[in-house]
């Protein structure tokens, strides 16, 4: 940065820093906000000189236009994303599962399976319940890692109508 950047950046600061900060305090509610928008605002007076020029139009009108746009695109980042939320609550705690029935979950899968193919029983063993990826099942079956994909997509559509008729409903 040269010696005349930083000479109109303090200037800008001087005559127009505190409006700047009224503004974007009032545009963000929160004073770090405000304080990183004014510096992001003055960075890009910085970076765009040319529209500093008083024969564009007013400086200020630029600046607080600037710093309204920065914090619009501020907001719509952070509403894009997922936020934190704060509580003072704890959260629920998880429902235990019952034993019982997770014994009897197994017992009604491992009947299902009886009713599928050979094929289809042995890739979904490997793949779910082995928990080996595509390439390791392919290679423990002896078939290329394509089949076992499509052996998986239909093993499990024949899980389901063998499921469906024993009854098990989601």
């Amino acid at each position: 940065m040269s010696r005349d950047d930083a000479d109109l950046l303090k200037a800008l600061h001087a005559e127009h820093g505190d409006a700047l900060f009224a503004h974007a305090l009032r545009l963000t509610g929160d004073r770090q906000r405000a304080e990183d928008l004014v510096q992001e605002t003055l960075l890009r007076a910085w970076q765009h000189p040319e529209a500093l020029d008083p024969a564009r139009g007013s400086v200020r009108a630029w600046l607080f236009t600037t710093a309204r746009n920065l914090a619009i695109d501020a907001w719509r980042r952070r509403s894009a994303r997922v936020g934190e939320v704060f509580t003072d609550q704890l959260p629920e705690t998880p429902v235990t599962v019952d034993e019982t029935e997770r014994a009897v979950e197994s017992w009604v899968i491992a009947e299902a399976l009886t009713h599928l193919s050979r094929p289809h029983r042995e890739v979904l063993v490997e793949c779910f319940y082995q928990g080996r990826s595509v390439a390791e099942a392919a290679e423990r079956l002896g078939v290329p890692a394509g089949t076992v994909k499509s052996r998986t997509y239909y093993a499990l559509r024949s899980l389901k109508v063998v499921l469906e008729e024993l009854g098990v409903t989601q």
